[in-house]
């Protein structure tokens, strides 16, 4: 199933950071920023979600949710979290399998060789529960959330 833009987002139930279950069903009605990036506390990981920490009471005040998903671990999310000080749930995806509907896991290359694993992507989803944006490949992870927020503002 691939992401499509006015399409309805594929449905999950994921584990969070904060001890809860999480579907896409539960956010009906708000705007959801559902960024998907590598691996916590790595360099370019680490920069955008600090970004997307700074820029968190901007979010809010457009009633935004940032959720972030990776296939690390809830104790590793929680580390990240805590060192960072991140206000937002971080989701656990170990078998990638919701990554995989969202188009964030498969062929990439890294340093030169193709291999499978997590694509830095990131999907709005509408209050509707409908794809409104989709950033196939995020090139630069430091500046990404500042271009999330700029499109909500448009």
């Amino acid at each position: 199933m691939a992401v499509k833009i006015g399409k309805p987002a594929p449905a999950f139930t994921l584990k969070g950071s904060d001890g809860k279950e999480h579907s896409l069903a539960d956010y009906l009605g708000k705007t959801v920023v559902l960024y998907f990036y590598p691996k916590d506390d790595t360099p370019g990981c680490t920069k955008e979600a600090c970004g997307f920490r700074d820029f968190q009471p901007n979010f809010k005040k457009l009633k935004a949710v940032v959720l972030g998903v990776s296939t690390d671990g809830l104790t590793s999310h929680g580390d990240f979290i805590k060192k960072f000080k991140l206000p937002f749930v971080l989701l656990s995806n170990p078998n990638a399998s919701v990554m995989r509907k969202y188009g964030a896991f498969g062929e990439k290359m890294q340093f030169g060789r193709t291999i499978m694993g997590t694509i830095r992507s990131t999907v709005v989803v509408g209050p509707d529960g409908k794809v409104s944006k989709h950033w196939k490949k995020v090139a630069k992870a430091d500046e990404h959330p500042a271009k999330v927020l700029e499109f909500l503002r448009s």
